[in-house]
């Protein structure tokens, strides 16, 4: 695939059926996870689609087990439901009514998260935050959906981490259930999505260096805001 990755700017490829495929440079178990998580985030498994565990085995040539695994992993992360005596499915996308009230959740929350944050992070955390954001830059050659996939997987880390050093797990606990990050990258495939939160995340990282809370606060409510009003036009009634 031609489409070339830069800076956080992706461009959807040019085949969109290209068939699936495995590469075997981490643990099959991850790799099998990632791949799926690039299908759903990209809709190349749309909403609502059933997903055949049978049907991912002759695609990736794996087994079941890491197949099994990778959609256990999914269904925790809402992107996957199953159903009893019928089996997995792509997630549903929330309604708009649910897009405003995770926002206005993230809008409480996650400043609040930053602002305590940056008085309690550790230097292994604030490092892990740079190697994090510094990953949402990176290529993935010659895939433009796993390096999207990838990207939100990242952009979902990123966050969570600093919600859980702010040292309250119910702020963490309470973001990790909305969900926020697994459906926000299906409404919309294209640069849009990644540049402007490569340049925001760039901020809240350089308010904390500066053990800066109030800085760190202000840079993530502008990050939420500016996050929301990119995803907005795109999501469908």
């Amino acid at each position: 695939m031609s489409n070339a990755i830069k800076a956080g700017r992706f461009a959807r490829a040019a085949e969109p059926d290209k068939p699936l495929s495995i590469a075997r440079r981490t643990s099959l178990g991850d790799e099998v996870y990632e791949t799926l998580l690039s299908q759903l985030v990209a809709l190349r498994i749309p909403p609502n689609a059933r997903i055949s565990v049978d049907a991912l085995v002759r695609e990736l040539g794996v087994s079941q087990t890491p197949i099994r695994a990778a959609l256990i992993r999914l269904e925790n992360e809402g992107l996957v439901v199953k159903t009893h005596n019928v089996g997995y499915s792509a997630a549903p996308m929330p309604s708009r009514e649910k897009f405003e009230q995770i926002y206005d959740l993230r809008l409480l929350l996650e400043p609040y998260a930053a602002e305590q944050a940056c008085q309690k992070l550790s230097v292994a955390a604030r490092d892990e935050l740079a190697e994090l954001a510094l990953a949402m830059t990176e290529p993935e050659p010659n895939d433009a959906d796993r390096a999207y996939g990838k990207f939100a997987l990242h952009d979902a880390k990123f966050h969570a981490l600093i919600a859980t050093q702010s040292g309250n797990l119910l702020v963490a606990e309470a973001l990790a259930r909305s969900y926020a990050h697994s459906h926000l990258f299906r409404l919309r495939y294209h640069a849009a999505a990644t540049e402007g939160a490569v340049e925001e995340h760039a901020k809240i990282i350089s308010a904390m260096a500066a053990a800066d809370s109030a800085g760190a606060r202000a840079a993530m409510e502008e990050h939420i805001v500016r996050s929301r009003a990119r995803w907005r036009p795109y999501f469908v009634e």
